[in-house]
This record gives C-alpha cells, sequence and structure tokens, in this order.
C-alpha cells in the first residue's frame, strides 16, 4: 500500500512506537514525524514490539509540507469542530478513497499532537478530514489506537481487487505543486487588491479547499499559472 502516516508534534514516544506496531501488523512501513517531542527514545522501541525496522525508517522533518511534498492525496484526523467545514469521511469510506487514489501516486493520513490535534493551518493542506465515530461526549482516542483503527480499514479494504475506473491524463499535483500554486494565486490576489493582507479573513483558506475539491493534475496547476502570469504581467517581470 502506497499509504504514509504523518504524525505531527506527538508529545509521548511510547504512541510513536505504538503507531508503528500499528501499521506493520496491517503491512503498512511508511512513516514519517513532524517536529516529535522525543525521538528516537526507549520508550518509542519498547512500545514497537517488534516493528523496529519501521522505527528505523522513520523520517523526521520540521514542518508538516515538507512530509507531503510528494503526496497527491491527504487525510487529516480530527475529532473537533471546525468555523470553515471540512469534507469528512469515516475510517472505512476514508480507507477505501486512499488506496483508490494511492494508484496515481503518495497519499497519507495525518495525526496531530494527543492533546490538541491538528490545527486549521495543517488542515489546509489536506483534502478531506478523517474521524472516528465515538460515543456521544467522549472522543478520547488514544494517538496508536487512532492510527490502528485506519490501518485495520487500509487492510481490510485492500482485500478487494483495486478499482480503478479513472486514469488521469497527468499526474495529480505534488504538495509541492500545489504550495508554489497558492502562493502564486495569493501574490496576485494581493497586488490586484482583491485580497486585502491586512485584512484576509478566510479567503486564502476557502479557495484552498476549492481548489483541493478539484484535484488538480501538473498540466491543470501549469495552465492556471500562466493564466496569473498573463493577468499579471508585472508579477511575471518580477
Amino acid at each position: 500500500m502506497n499509504v504514509r502516516i504523518v504524525l505531527v508534534g506527538t508529545t509521548h514516544p511510547g504512541n510513536i512506537g505504538g503507531a508503528a506496531r500499528a501499521m506493520k501488523n496491517m503491512g503498512l512501513d511508511d512513516l514519517m514525524l513532524v517536529r516529535p517531542r522525543e525521538f528516537p527514545h526507549e520508550d518509542a522501541t519498547a512500545r514497537a514490539s517488534g516493528a523496529e525496522d519501521i522505527l528505523q525508517g522513520v523520517r523526521v522533518v520540521d514542518e508538516l509540507k515538507d512530509a507531503l511534498t510528494d503526496c497527491t492525496y491527504v487525510a487529516g484526523a480530527s475529532a473537533r469542530s471546525r468555523t470553515i467545514g471540512w469534507p469528512s469521511m469515516a475510517p472505512r469510506e476514508c480507507a477505501e478513497r486512499l488506496l483508490k487514489e494511492s494508484q496515481h501516486g503518495t497519499v497519507a493520513a495525518i495525526f496531530g499532537p494527543e492533546k490538541s490535534g491538528l490545527t486549521n493551518d495543517d488542515l489546509d493542506l489536506c483534502h478531506t478530514l478523517l474521524t472516528i465515530p465515538t460515543v456521544s461526549g467522549f472522543s478520547s482516542l488514544n494517538l496508536a489506537m487512532a492510527v490502528q483503527v485506519l490501518s485495520y480499514e487500509l487492510r481490510v479494504a485492500g482485500f478487494d481487487e483495486p478499482v480503478n475506473d479513472y486514469s488521469p491524463e497527468t499526474p495529480l499535483a505534488t504538495g509541492e505543486e500545489l504550495e508554489l500554486f497558492y502562493a502564486h494565486l495569493e501574490d496576485v490576489l494581493t497586488r490586484s487588491r482583491f485580497l486585502d493582507p491586512e485584512n484576509p479573513r478566510h479567503l486564502m483558506r476557502r479557495l484552498r479547499r476549492l481548489f483541493i475539491r478539484a484535484e488538480l493534475d501538473q498540466n491543470e496547476i501549469n495552465i492556471l499559472r500562466g493564466m496569473f502570469s498573463s493577468l499579471d504581467p508585472e508579477g511575471k517581470k518580477r
């Protein structure tokens, strides 16, 4: 399975080991960490319990975007309600979508810090929100348990023959290409005075949601950026 698990700001190293163990049980081996409080750590090794090879292959980065530069589809796990709505999926639906998208490139599921979860800025990099249903009034799910739930659903979904009902003419845009696109878009909107940098409100966040739903491929990104350059010749010179 071409699926990456990304843990952001993990505070307890034992949870990193627990997540690695959950992944190995279900056939996953691509684990990345973003700003972990402590790693490597003996607690992580102890909790891995046979999945030390996954810990040895862990890559650690400082920014979430650096863990997603080659990803074409990203799901972010969160139990909190948001001011701006995100598309949301339950684990089974999310696992099926991740496997489908993994036929076209690397996909990722990201999990935030144990106490606070993912921020809105983190979710700006996601295509959908993964929500694990729990009983009303109590949604305190351990980080490694959450990884286990999704890993299990990925394993179950993988038992069936992959469904490839659509093959894009060109590869979908990567995380890095999307970030360059958003930066270009924001620059053009600011220079045209459509976007007030002193009072941006939620404009760029809403535009991100719009373009993420479109699932742009690399050709479409190039066309849009060419349009921006044509409409903003001064910016092109600059």
